[in-house]
């Protein structure tokens, strides 16, 4: 029972808005020191554990995938690639919002980062959807789901964490994630067709579309394409780990930002500063986190809970469902990342109780997890999108146009739990 009042504790400070890496730290020394059988000497195997964080060679890979999204942000790639889908869809009804959708799963296949995809494509693509007419719902809606592609597309900086804490190949996750991913982006083209199609007033054709040759749009796809196959290439042939092909990919997107002549020293202070601020805000979450698993498991939480599925529960599925079920429900209130350093190692003895395939059952967590980006009131995706947006939309109308999108994720997510295969298609 005490494991339980700890678990609760902690989301209790999150909720209140209390910075993640210290809720759990400090829930953990409160419950140590208190706790008459524990004590802090609890934590005298801590810095071992901290230092295998440091020399995780798997971990190592979120600083460079970081660094290697805040160069292609800068480099006005989004930009020219959002014109030339533009002008490729220029004659189909929804037209637009599908370019929207394409450019967004490429910005998730080349740089990993949700939020920067969402800010960049609220920037560019919004005052577009709106002067062309489309409902301001629908644009929204396109727009915060598209970039949060970047949570489940090849290479997502969550795969690679899940991929440490389920303690599986990031390599045969990417692989698993990738049919997944691009199912996601089948069903909201799908969607934006059959929608625009049956009230064609919400998504009008837009022709007003500067003339691009073949040449520019070839220009603009090929670069970000290339590194793209190529970074995932390395990865799923064997010919890199995924540490070093996120080096590679560093250095690809300083070359495709010196093409475009966006490279200079300001672009190279402001990737290498935020991505010293993003990766220490994940690894103080980790250290943290461990700091909380660690005063956690000596209570017997994780028997605990290991306990209830296999016995009281024992059935498969239902630790499926309440898996899924539970992860969606604490996305509307937390980060995904501490859902990913908290429930997940909780989740992870009972799944090798149950025999469950690790690879498959990581992917169905970063889908799941991915609706946390855009579900109401904390979705991450949803504060991007408003404040890049300004006065050009109401909260209320991206909340609006963001249900159909999170039910199209939902449905993804059920058709890979009825259909494993599609994890497995490519490992």
């Amino acid at each position: 029972m005490i494991s339980i009042f700890m678990f609760l504790a902690a989301l209790l400070f999150l909720l209140i808005g209390i910075p993640v890496a210290f809720v759990f730290g400090t829930v953990a020394i409160l419950f140590a020191f208190f706790v008459p059988d524990l004590g802090l000497e609890v934590f005298s195997v801590l810095p071992f554990r901290i230092f295998g964080i440091m020399s995780n060679t798997t971990l190592m890979a979120v600083p460079l995938f970081i660094a290697m999204g805040l160069v292609l942000e800068r480099s006005k790639m989004a930009e020219n690639l959002l014109i030339s889908m533009s002008a490729l869809f220029k004659n189909v009804r929804g037209g637009l919002a599908i370019s929207v959708v394409i450019v967004g799963a490429m910005l998730a296949a080349s740089t990993g980062i949700a939020s920067a995809s969402v800010v960049m494509m609220s920037v560019i693509a919004l005052p577009l959807m709106i002067k062309a007419g489309y409902d301001k719902s629908l644009a929204s809606g396109t727009i915060a789901s598209s970039g949060t592609l970047g949570l489940i597309i090849p290479p997502s900086i969550i795969l690679i964490i899940l991929g440490d804490v389920i303690n599986v190949s990031v390599g045969e996750l990417f692989m698993g994630a990738l049919l997944p991913g691009l199912l996601l982006v089948g069903i909201y083209i799908v969607y934006i067709l059959i929608y625009s199609y049956f009230k064609p007033e919400v998504a009008p054709v837009y022709q007003d579309v500067q003339d691009v040759s073949i040449k520019e749009i070839l220009l603009a796809i090929l670069p970000p394409l290339f590194l793209m196959l190529a970074v995932l290439g390395s990865i799923f042939t064997g010919v890199a780990s995924p540490t070093e092909s996120a080096a590679f990919g560093v250095l690809g997107a300083v070359v495709l930002a010196k093409l475009n002549k966006s490279l200079d020293f300001d672009m190279l202070k402001y990737a290498s500063l935020e991505t010293v601020k993003l990766s220490g805000m994940i690894f103080m979450i980790l250290i943290g986190a461990t700091a909380f698993s660690l005063v956690f498991n000596e209570l017997g939480g994780t028997d605990m809970v290991l306990e209830f599925f296999t016995q009281d529960i024992s059935d498969v599925w239902a630790f499926i469902a309440i898996a899924m079920i539970s992860i969606f429900i604490l996305g509307f209130f937390i980060d995904f990342i501490e859902i990913s350093f908290i429930v997940v190692p909780i989740l992870v003895p009972v799944m090798e109780a149950f025999g469950i395939d690790p690879i498959w059952f990581a992917v169905l967590i970063a889908l799941n997890l991915q609706t946390s980006f855009l579900t109401p009131p904390f979705g991450l995706s949803l504060f991007f999108l408003k404040g890049a947006a300004g006065d050009m939309i109401k909260t209320m109308q991206i909340y609006k146009g963001i249900i159909p999108f999170i039910l199209l994720q939902l449905l993804a997510l059920g058709l890979v739990i009825i259909f494993p295969d599609l994890v497995f298609a490519f490992i």
